[in-house]
């Protein structure tokens, strides 16, 4: 979606043909693609209501959790010396689980889709700062600055495992959650408060020292 200026929604769909777009989202866009397909023509009179989540955030209950939450792990231990220049959609797990109920459950929810996303838009040092104001005694540990697009991209090109990075390095990233609020009366949580309780779970479990 080049040059996009307003907030992703309900609306829109990853462009699977795209050459820039990474395994994992087309996976994904595919799979929703699939099930939407399978209630057109099999369904048999059976509903259906997507819920497409930004980055999970959120209390994790084990040290088995998302690669979402393994960014705040890696920031808190000082793994992270500076930030790639990527914007991101915030959401806590508790919200996620909230609106998938809601989803089942409403009516007016049968046949749609929802963004589940608090609707604010963090770059990977707003991250790291709420991270710094919230836990000091890991501020010397947290990044102070961004790398260029340009060094990840040039990088991306001998280490694979920076390739979805690079593939989003610098783009536009900001999504509404005003269907899931209206339709719904869906009421997430900030993405600082997700956030937090993400650190604070590693914390108590022990998976991060402090």
């Amino acid at each position: 979606h080049h040059h996009r200026t307003t907030p992703y929604t309900e609306a829109d769909w990853s462009d699977v043909t795209a050459k820039k777009i990474h395994p994992y989202q087309k996976s994904k866009t595919l799979a929703e693609q699939a099930a939407w397909q399978f209630i057109k023509t099999a369904g048999q009179g059976m509903e259906l209501a997507a819920v497409n989540p930004v980055g999970v955030m959120g209390p994790v209950l084990a040290s088995d959790y998302s690669h979402s939450n393994v960014q705040i792990q890696q920031l808190l231990e000082g793994q992270v010396k500076a930030v790639p220049n990527v914007d991101s959609g915030y959401v806590d797990v508790r919200d996620v689980a909230s609106l998938h109920l809601l989803a089942m459950t409403q009516p007016q929810a049968a046949g749609e889709r929802f963004l589940a996303t608090t609707g604010e838009t963090l770059s990977m040092l707003d991250v790291a700062n709420i991270l710094r104001v919230a836990f000091p005694q890991f501020a010397s540990k947290l990044p102070t600055k961004t790398i260029s697009n340009a060094t990840i991209k040039a990088a991306a090109l001998v280490k694979p495992d920076l390739k979805m990075i690079a593939s989003i390095v610098g783009e536009y990233a900001e999504t509404s959650n005003a269907k899931a609020v209206n339709l719904l009366g869906w009421q997430p949580r900030s993405a600082k408060t997700a956030i937090i309780a993400t650190a604070q779970s590693m914390l108590d479990l022990g998976i991060v020292q402090g």
